[in-house]
């Protein structure tokens, strides 16, 4: 993704607010369909990811990136920015 892209969805993500928070059991296939959803409503979410540390933030991440073909646009604490782009209808 190209860096004057990434500053246009960071710019229209500031006033989101997170949509799906990861729980007290991680990636669930519950929580994974959720984030899934809300990407084909909305191209642009913000998703909380509740994990102890950094490195487990960040596998959690890349695991939701990789298995629904998503951008991490952001990451803020806890907080994660993504996009996936909407297909043609």
């Amino acid at each position: 993704m190209e860096a004057a892209t990434k500053k246009h969805l960071r710019a229209r993500a500031h006033h989101l607010r997170p949509v799906v928070l990861t729980g007290q059991h991680g990636l669930t296939e519950a929580v994974m369909a959720e984030i899934d959803l809300a990407l084909g409503h909305h191209e642009l979410i913000k998703v909380r990811v509740n994990a102890d540390n950094r490195q487990e933030r960040q596998a959690m991440i890349q695991e939701i990136c990789t298995r629904l073909n998503a951008e991490l646009v952001q990451l803020i604490g806890h907080v994660a920015t993504l996009y996936r782009e909407r297909p043609e209808e």
